[in-house]
């Protein structure tokens, strides 16, 4: 689809000089600070973790910053090792909690240098493979099986992503002593914004099925360029509708781990899946796609209604 997501080599050389320096400059605050060393390790003997984690972590970054990509390799894999036995040590003991968001961090930025140190770029089309490949939908279905399957998406999909992963995130936070008191107000507010989100998500669905000739997942896409209700607002409103329903269920759940993981969430859809996502209409609807792109913001909704001139928008 021509979509590319260049990492310059030089930016994950200069990550893992970072993570080097502050690996360091964090086991000298582990030795020098009991606070340090509670939050972060909790229990567990600083020297026997320093024995694997400076050679394994602090010394690999250090020769991954000179461009080593073995050195990228270890540095990375024990990090993502490391980030896994932190979280369960913290889930059981519910300490060491703060060690496991920094380990966190570092992990995810590290799979990133790695990536640039080894290609180049983000392999970010695995998204779009396999099971999640973008094709239309089958023209023999009617109306109705497309907006039965909408249904069931909608089952599938907010049952997974706004209660099961937001129950867990939430009983995480808890048990790594993160948790911090919101205002007596934001639960209300989350209800309400809830509510508002999952009715424009619902009408977005509701028009894509029974306007486009498909359904919102990547494998049955509508065939026609829907350009109706919502999104004669704004381009994306069931993205923008998922995204509004996770920071209420955040407010709700009184969980900024939630919130995090919302606004987290927006910004891999926005920089990883919708490149490839308009990529696929520009591709099968053209100019049609192109000047109703230019008219509608994508985040943003407009004042007023946008009105398609008269071409057809029938995928070719």
């Amino acid at each position: 689809m021509g979509v590319s997501f260049v990492l310059p080599r030089r930016w994950g050389r200069a990550y893992f000089a970072l993570q080097a320096l502050a690996g360091a400059a964090w086991w000298v605050a582990v030795f020098s600070s009991p606070l340090v060393r509670a939050a972060t390790l909790g229990a567990l003997d600083p020297v026997l973790v320093a024995a694997a984690d400076i050679p394994l972590f602090v010394v690999a970054s250090g020769i991954a910053a000179l461009g080593s990509r073995a050195a990228a390799v270890v540095a990375t894999a024990w990090t993502a090792v490391v980030t896994v036995a932190l979280g369960v040590y913290a889930t059981v003991s519910t300490l060491a909690g703060w060690g496991v968001l920094l380990m966190l961090a570092a992990a995810g930025c590290s799979a990133l240098a790695l990536c640039a140190l080894l290609l180049g770029r983000l392999p970010a089309e695995w998204i779009v493979q396999g099971p999640f490949r973008f094709r239309p939908a089958s023209n023999r279905s009617g109306v109705a099986a497309h907006v039965v399957a909408t249904f069931a998406q909608i089952v599938v999909f907010w049952g997974f992503f706004l209660a099961v992963l937001p129950l867990a995130i939430a009983f995480l936070e808890s048990r790594w002593g993160f948790r911090l008191p919101f205002p007596p107000e934001a639960a209300a507010l989350g209800a309400v914004v809830l509510v508002l989100a999952s009715a424009l998500g619902i009408w977005s669905a509701v028009s894509m099925s029974t306007r486009g000739g498909g359904t919102p997942l990547p494998v049955a896409m509508p065939n026609r360029l829907v350009v109706a209700g919502p999104y004669r607002w704004v381009r994306n409103p069931m993205a923008l509708a998922g995204i509004m329903q996770a920071v209420a269920v955040g407010l709700l759940l009184q969980s900024w781990m939630v919130v995090l993981y919302a606004l987290i969430g927006s910004l891999v859809w926005n920089h990883l899946v919708r490149p490839f996502e308009e990529a696929d209409l520009a591709q099968r609807f053209g100019p049609a796609f192109d000047r109703y792109r230019s008219g509608v913001r994508c985040w943003l909704p407009r004042l007023s209604p946008w009105t398609p001139v008269g071409e057809s928008v029938q995928s070719p």
